[in-house]
């Protein structure tokens, strides 16, 4: 097959970090307060104006507190399971790497007696309707690894006795969140945003709050970056900018940045937009390419941001296993070496494919652009 002849402009399609807004450059951070206190009145206001601009773009209640955490959405997530799960029974829907790590946790670190896990493979998901809103649920709405994603909150009671828990880091900014269904939330800014990575965010709904002040975890101490309460109160400097820790400040201005890029390119809807479009892209070639097809088994599951493709050539399946592997890392060498596309390889726990970054930051001329060149490196591979 010929080599084509255009590139992607930007051939970063990690889905994580992921790739920075169109025409950003380090200049967009010349705003950054260095060598600063965190402490400090404005460099506190900053904090705070992240905070709410979260709040305004994505329609997160007035009374849902929301905070800057660190270790990126990993952090935030534990943080929330250890200071909160084992009141009561929990329900944990895993089908990819990151929810099967959730469940892993509960299970042999956290210990909780009483769960409950709905378990399937890469490119399924599991019937969410099993939820039992007397308990707690666990759950990621966008499944980075597998590229499989929840359709809709709908599945989640209203009138639960429970707390919903849910990891939605590359979700936020891409979807439609419910946040009356969504007790405790969490993400990164190095996702939709395309920010720096190490920081998290966490939304509390009110019943989150009542939890975190009605209930201390038996023989479970917590380290000092996942308290959020003193004397059985929340803390609630860290909701309004007085991180538990000290934050980077580039990384606070570099997501001020990616969020007032949001607002002008005409807020969440227009983020959803564009990684719908991105999808729509990749949708449709993968509709008249015969060598490839979406991991995710059923159109109303596949993610819109991780967009995950196993490829169903009958020389591919009929190779061993472990031969699979080497032939996508050597795929991805040749596009990476010609510079049309980096960080497409499958997640190392997923079934070998490709996996491409289409959220908001990326435009969609570079993903019709990129296509040529993967039917050019899977021809390459198979054949050179």
């Amino acid at each position: 097959m010929e080599k084509p002849t255009i590139k992607p402009q930007n051939p970063n399609f990690s889905s994580g970090p992921c790739s920075k807004r169109p025409n950003w450059r380090l200049e967009s951070l010349n705003g950054a307060m260095l060598g600063r206190s965190h402490r400090a009145a404005p460099l506190k206001s900053r904090l705070k104006e992240v905070i709410e601009l979260h709040r305004e773009l994505l329609g997160i209640p007035k009374d849902y507190k929301i905070g800057i955490v660190p270790g990126s959405d990993t952090g935030a997530f534990e943080m929330a399971m250890w200071s909160m799960l084992g009141a009561r029974g929990v329900d944990v829907f895993a089908w990819e790497s990151f929810s099967s790590g959730w469940l892993s946790d509960i299970e042999k670190h956290l210990k909780i007696k009483d769960v409950k896990a709905y378990e399937v493979a890469y490119g399924e998901l599991p019937d969410m309707s099993q939820y039992d809103p007397e308990r707690d649920c666990v759950f990621v709405w966008n499944g980075t690894t597998s590229g499989v994603r929840v359709p809709d909150g709908d599945w989640i009671d209203n009138n639960r006795k429970g707390l919903t828990f849910c990891d939605a880091t590359s979700a936020v900014f891409a979807y439609d969140m419910p946040w009356d269904r969504l007790d405790i939330t969490t993400w990164s800014w190095q996702k939709v945003l395309g920010g720096e990575a190490a920081h998290g965010m966490i939304v509390l709904s009110p019943r989150a709050v009542e939890r975190l002040e009605s209930y201390t975890p038996e023989n479970r101490p917590l380290p000092k970056v996942f308290r959020m309460t003193k004397g059985g109160k929340l803390i609630s400097g860290i909701f309004e900018g007085a991180t538990i820790n000290t934050p980077s400040m580039l990384a606070v201005e570099d997501c001020y940045d990616a969020l007032n890029w949001i607002k002008e390119i005409g807020g969440v809807k227009a983020s959803i937009k564009r990684a719908q479009d991105n999808f729509n892209i990749i949708d449709k070639w993968v509709a008249k390419t015969s060598w490839i097809e979406f991991l995710a088994t059923t159109p109303e599951i596949r993610s819109t941001t991780s967009v995950c493709l196993k490829i169903t050539d009958p020389w591919f399946e009929n190779l061993a296993n472990d031969e699979k592997m080497p032939f996508i890392k050597k795929m991805t060498k040749l596009l990476d070496q010609e510079g049309a596309a980096y960080d497409i390889a499958g997640y190392r726990d997923a079934p070998a494919g490709l996996r491409i970054w289409c959220g908001a930051t990326i435009e969609s001329d570079d993903i019709k652009a990129l296509l040529p060149w993967l039917e050019w490196a899977f021809s390459e591979a198979k054949n050179g």
